[in-house]
């Protein structure tokens, strides 16, 4: 983690969109922002649509004790 986490970030997103090169480039950015993936990417066919969907949720790792507002 080479750059200092905001901390008005949130500490799970869940990142979906149309599988391709624009969401791999998302997940990347949110990746070199600090966070880190949590679990494996899932992907979802839509046969209607005819498209496929992907997902990846995501963490960060924050000092408990900002998150939960207590004093130090």
């Amino acid at each position: 983690m080479n750059q200092k986490m905001n901390d008005d970030l949130p500490v799970y997103r869940l990142l979906t969109g149309p599988d391709g090169a624009s969401f791999c480039r998302r997940v990347s950015e949110v990746l070199n922002e600090g966070y880190q993936r949590y679990s494996s990417p899932s992907v979802t066919y839509d046969p209607e649509k005819k498209t496929v969907s992907a997902s990846q949720a995501v963490i960060r790792i924050t000092d408990s004790r900002a998150f939960l507002n207590l004093p130090e």
